[in-house]
């Protein structure tokens, strides 16, 4: 079933809140009405040809037509950011996004812990200066 616009809009203004609050360190690589993309702020080798990127991505969310999409690439890494997430975990599908369908499912504390914990883990892999 798809969202109305006013739920897709307050868990948007949820995460987008939370993304901000990373700015700086996080660079926002892109934005749209729709979507938001940080990465790191340091140039890194990526992939198998070690293609020097501008940063390496960190967060991200994407609206879809019944979900908001949440993509957090530090937990494709880091198994201890599960610990910290309980209650956020009920909508962890697959490895690094969370699909979101209610605004209750985002709690600010267990997201705001979430990115804090994710910066640290990017600035010890020097994605961060």
């Amino acid at each position: 079933m798809p969202l109305t616009p006013a739920t897709k809009k307050e868990i948007t203004d949820k995460l987008k809140s939370a993304f901000l609050k990373c700015t700086p360190p996080m660079v926002i690589a892109s934005q749209s009405k729709d979507a938001i993309q940080l990465m790191g702020n340091t140039p890194v080798p990526y992939g198998y040809s070690k293609k020097i990127v501008p940063g390496m991505f960190f967060c991200s969310y994407v609206v879809r037509k019944d979900m908001v999409s949440f993509h957090f690439f530090p937990m494709y890494m880091h198994d201890e950011f599960l610990d910290i997430v309980p209650n956020f975990l009920k909508t962890l599908k697959g490895k690094t996004c969370f699909n979101l369908k209610k605004p209750e499912q985002i709690i600010d504390k267990e997201l705001a812990a979430l990115l804090k914990k994710g910066i640290v883990a990017w600035k010890k892999l020097g994605y961060l200066k």
